[in-house]
């Protein structure tokens, strides 16, 4: 289980940090599977796992998609993201049904720790494909009440510029042909672990 580096504070995170991460994920989803809550005390974990970030994580089955739930905006401590988004992934993903032992047999966690969003300047559409770094770039796209992200993994199936960004309208809900000086578009990196 490898962390992919990013020039963000996790890439320090040791390969024993990686795994009590994965293993607080597993925890959190056994706890929910018997219909508990996994509570963790943060005084007990090394200060990386203590520091305020922004997570995702996301569930396999046989390698299809089961569940991914994240937070955009570091609330809570690395470890507690972790936490509360597996339990999330495994039983809150609305495309899914709850997760079931027999499935948690078969589970592969992926943890994704987020750089904090920064702001993109672009004038134009067009301007914005060209400043895109596929498989790179995670994105945040605002236009008023709507929102909507991509995690850069998503660009495994999505590599075009143009095809990544119509997709990221639909996901928030707009017509992927949509374009208005209104749209804000936020960019972030991710470290891997899983």
């Amino acid at each position: 289980m490898a962390l992919t580096s990013s020039s963000s504070p996790a890439s320090t995170l040791t390969p024993a940090h990686q795994e009590q991460l994965l293993q607080l994920a597993e925890d959190s989803i056994k706890k929910g599977l018997c219909g508990e809550t996994l509570n963790v005390q943060v005084t007990d974990y090394p200060e990386p796992l203590r520091v305020m970030r922004a997570t995702f994580v996301t569930l396999h089955v046989d390698e299809k998609l089961r569940g991914c739930v994240g937070t955009l905006e570091a609330r809570k401590s690395l470890m507690e993201d972790v936490v509360s988004n597996a339990w999330g992934a495994a039983f809150r993903d609305t495309r899914f049904p709850a997760l079931t032992w027999p499935e948690f047999e078969l589970l592969a966690i992926h943890i994704s720790i987020l750089s904090p969003p920064e702001p993109m300047n672009f004038s134009s559409e067009e301007d914005l494909l060209a400043l895109l770094r596929p498989f790179q770039d995670g994105l945040i796209l605002e236009e008023g009440s709507r929102r909507g992200t991509f995690l850069p993994s998503v660009w495994e199936q999505l590599p075009d510029p143009r095809e990544f960004l119509r997709h990221l309208k639909l996901k928030a809900g707009l017509d992927p042909d949509h374009w208005s000086k209104n749209i804000r578009i936020l960019r972030y990196t991710t470290d891997s672990v899983g």
